[in-house]
């Protein structure tokens, strides 16, 4: 029954521990709905799964990539990043050639004066009577 499906199947999988979790994952698809690629012949699920493989009707390496999808808990999407250095030169770019696009910012420039009057003005925070002490 089960025994001769699994020496079959060796053939396919080299590896007996992988043999068993790729046939329980097939045997858990099929018992969630999948179709079937082999007659079923009042067998159950984990035996279909395993004579699946050993007639190679369905591919190993497509049941390996599912396993491991499905075991995944958190999936990264490669996204690549927002290059600001090269809008930032195309704001520049673009200001200097007198154009008023949406997408170029215009920032507000402070003279060095301007910077040091407002410096003037800032006045230390209070001290309390703990710091003094």
């Amino acid at each position: 029954m089960a025994r001769v499906t699994v020496e079959d199947c060796i053939d396919k999988v080299n590896n007996r521990f992988e043999l068993v979790l790729i046939a329980g994952h097939r045997a858990r698809m099929i018992s969630s709905g999948a179709p079937l690629t082999v007659d079923r012949d009042r067998d159950k699920n984990p035996v279909v799964a395993l004579r699946e493989i050993a007639d190679e009707t369905i591919s190993v390496e497509d049941l390996k990539e599912d396993l491991i999808h499905s075991l995944q808990k958190h999936v990264e999407v490669d996204e690549p990043e927002e290059d600001t250095v090269p809008r930032l030169a195309a704001m520049g770019a673009a200001a200097s050639q007198g154009r008023a696009d949406e997408d170029v910012q215009e920032f507000d420039r402070m003279s060095e004066e301007d910077l040091l009057r407002g410096l003037e003005g800032l006045v230390p925070p209070a001290q309390t009577e703990e710091e003094e002490g």
